[in-house]
């Protein structure tokens, strides 16, 4: 969590800031939310809070985040910002607009500084486990990225921190278009870091007013995550990082699958599917000779359609320290036509920002890769 002493101004409940705020009239409580989140404004901005108390409110609780890199790619519709917590730990947040899907502006939300997991093919993995991030942290990265990509569009302040382009940078470019949906995706596993998630999620869902259909919680298999999701309130969207329908292989890819193997997840999923009847997401990230076969599809089938479940393919992305690559294009198509055959909805995953290590599986927040063995092909 945060440290003693530097929680920030999104750290706090509605009942806090009011406490913050001492003897000021009870109404700056209504112009400080609404500023924060549903106008997505920094302090500078909210002009109709007089200056004096948006200093003072600065000085006792200060950006927890500090954008120190930012990096565009995808002709400048990716950008990936990289902050330093108060504490010295940087996590990452990348923000995706589309424009040919009517101007959807999604981010990528981290929840922990590293992660625990030890998924072999990611970066994130590799890097290892520092903490978990504090609910401001998490909301603080989506108003974050929200206030920078408003300011390269041209249509907000400047922000800070240094700027990388990738090899497909357009310079500036990123949407100034309101944040339309979020992902749990980025670094840590959301489920093991669930309650500040979870709080996350309701301050986006009810007070910078994302709907529970465009918020989506990650998880690579923590049952009593699932499980906890299945009863709660909100119906937000559910990704299972699968990647393989067999337990011997599932247990070299995503070591947590010994914990709660494959019979044991399907039966979380079937609850959560029970419970809110939300289409699950199966993310299948394909490397290169070890669950791209017709085998490995036709694995996969029963598990799909046994929850209507929707495939997300994702071509593996390099990632340093992992001697195997991603599924060649053909290889790909024929792994999509082989479930589309099969009765199995099917998307390719349009990899966003792999030139600036800012697609799937590549988070690792400036840390050096661990070299790893690559996963033993079983059959």
């Amino acid at each position: 969590m945060t440290p003693p002493g530097a929680r920030g101004l999104y750290d706090l409940t509605r009942a806090e800031l009011g406490e913050a705020l001492g003897d000021e009239p009870r109404y700056r409580v209504d112009q400080l939310w609404e500023g924060m989140y549903a106008q997505m404004r920094s302090l500078e901005e909210l002009t109709n809070v007089p200056k004096g108390l948006r200093q003072r409110l600065a000085d006792a609780y200060p950006n927890t985040l500090r954008p120190t890199t930012q990096s565009v790619s995808d002709n400048g519709d990716t950008l990936k910002v990289l902050w330093e917590l108060a504490d010295g730990a940087t996590v990452e947040t990348v923000l995706m607009h589309y424009p040919q899907q009517g101007g959807r502006t999604t981010v990528c939300v981290s929840s922990q500084a590293g992660c625990a997991m030890g998924c072999s093919f990611c970066a994130t993995g590799q890097a290892g486990f520092e903490r978990h991030l504090s609910t401001g942290e998490m909301v603080e990265q989506v108003i974050g990225a929200h206030r920078i990509g408003r300011s390269r569009s041209g249509s907000g302040s400047t922000s800070s921190g240094s700027t990388n382009s990738g090899s497909t940078s357009s310079g500036n470019r990123v949407s100034g278009n309101r944040v339309s949906n979020i992902v749990f995706m980025g670094m840590g596993e959301p489920m093991a870091n669930f309650d500040p998630t979870w709080e996350a999620v309701r301050r986006l869902h009810d007070d910078v007013g994302i709907g529970a259909r465009h918020i989506t919680i990650s998880t690579v298999g923590l049952v009593p995550g699932i499980r906890r999701l299945a009863e709660a309130d909100l119906p937000v969207n559910l990704a299972v990082s699968l990647h393989a329908a067999d337990d011997d292989l599932r247990n070299e890819l995503v070591p947590i699958n010994r914990r709660w193997p494959l019979e044991v997840l399907m039966e979380a999923c079937e609850q959560y599917f029970s419970a809110t009847r939300r289409r699950i997401s199966f993310e299948w990230a394909l490397i290169s000779d070890v669950n791209d076969r017709f085998e490995d599809a036709d694995r996969l089938v029963p598990l799909a359609r046994r929850l209507s479940a929707h495939v997300n393919l994702i071509p593996l992305n390099p990632t340093p320290g992992y001697e195997v690559r991603g599924s060649s294009r053909n290889r790909v198509h024929a792994f999509a036509r082989r479930l589309t055959d099969a009765a199995v909805n099917v998307t390719i995953r349009d990899t966003r920002g792999s030139d600036i290590d800012a697609a799937c599986g590549q988070l690792r927040a400036g840390h050096e890769a661990t070299a790893v063995r690559a996963p033993r092909r079983l059959s």
